[in-house]
């Protein structure tokens, strides 16, 4: 479960750093809609990242220890993302809906390229083979 913390701390430094981009994004260019859809779909994204990773740790804990084990929280994650697109349609002349699903998407990309470094630092180091 380590690996996954640790994941998910690189994921978030990774998902925060883009969110500051986004901010410096919607206050100094005339795009306000589009960061003000990518602040609000990845912040929800990375509340989806850390609702994903404290179900897992749980999961596994409750499989460890021969108990029943609940589920991921895939309803409560459809749910913030039906929330998200419910703001977006509501207030389009705020919130761009397409960089919302953008938003939303993030942190799977942020896992997939971190998953992608990690592999080849580990084969750079001679760590795996």
């Amino acid at each position: 479960m380590d690996d996954l913390k640790a994941i998910f701390i690189r994921g978030s430094k990774y998902i925060l750093f883009l969110l500051s981009f986004y901010v410096l994004g919607w206050g100094f260019t005339p795009y306000q809609t589009i960061f003000a859809g990518l602040v609000l779909g990845t912040t929800l994204s990375l509340f989806n990242f850390w609702i994903l990773v404290r179900k897992t740790i749980r999961f596994g804990e409750a499989v460890v220890q021969g108990q029943k084990a609940k589920g991921l929280g895939m309803l409560l994650r459809l749910a913030t993302a039906a929330l998200a697109v419910t703001i977006a349609l509501r207030y389009p002349e705020v919130f761009d809906l397409i960089t919302v699903i953008i938003g939303l998407m993030t942190f799977y990309i942020v896992i997939m390229i971190d998953l992608l470094l990690q592999s080849i630092l580990k084969r750079n180091n001679g760590e795996e083979r």
